[in-house]
């Protein structure tokens, strides 16, 4: 039986697409510049791809990677992807050297901090350390404004109630006696932290009457 699993997916790590699922839930799927469904199933908009750029598909029950004569290339791992090449759990495709996608198969059990947060923003959960990019935060994330952060990328572009706050954040406090004001507080101060580092981003978003999410790319 040659039955497409339909868990494995491309995690957009880098590009345009950041933050991106893309779902590998047919026999082929073909990735390319072509919006066109007839041409590509997966769009990717930067100029260095190729209008029909490379094929993942499905084969005796496992997934495959293949380059589709594109301009720039497609990479496995850092090598350049000639024939078809097996695919396996968190390995790192690049297409063009442009865009970098993440390969999690329907066996995966890697929490997120496997592999990169989509974003320049990420975490050391041992040493409760953050940066964007390159650069550190410094001084340090407060205890509640790191529990907070932690939460949101848990699940990148989840929207987290306030419920869901208060249990991660005030672990031992009761949810009566934590107030709207106090919640709104600490998201603004994380704000203001982590724009101490990225001014032209906000990565913490309000979706008001529902609670927060962490947006990868950063709005502008």
């Amino acid at each position: 039986m040659n039955t497409v699993s339909e868990q494995a997916f491309l995690f957009v790590e880098e590009g345009e697409l950041t933050g991106t699922k893309v779902a590998l839930d047919k026999p082929s799927v073909i990735i390319g510049r072509a919006s066109s469904k007839e041409t590509c199933d997966v769009a990717l908009p930067e100029r260095q791809i190729s209008r029909r750029h490379a094929e993942i598909f499905w084969d005796q029950g496992r997934f495959f990677l293949r380059d589709l004569g594109s301009k720039n290339g497609t990479y496995l791992n850092g090598s350049p992807v000639e024939g078809a090449r097996p695919l396996q759990d968190n390995d790192e495709i690049q297409f063009a050297l442009c865009v970098r996608a993440r390969f999690i198969g329907s066996d995966a059990t890697l929490p997120l901090e496997a592999f990169r947060i989509p974003s320049e923003l990420r975490l050391d959960r041992e040493a409760h350390r953050v940066w964007i990019g390159s650069q550190e935060i410094t001084p340090p994330l407060s205890p509640a404004q790191y529990r907070l952060l932690e939460l949101l990328i848990e699940d990148v572009g989840r929207v987290y109630s306030r419920e869901e706050v208060i249990a991660a954040v005030w672990i031992e406090e009761e949810e009566q006696g934590v107030t709207e004001q106090a919640i709104d507080a600490l998201v603004r101060r994380l704000r203001e932290r982590l724009a101490e580092v990225e001014p032209n981003r906000q990565y913490v978003v309000t979706v008001r009457g529902h609670g927060f999410r962490l947006d990868p790319a950063g709005e502008r």
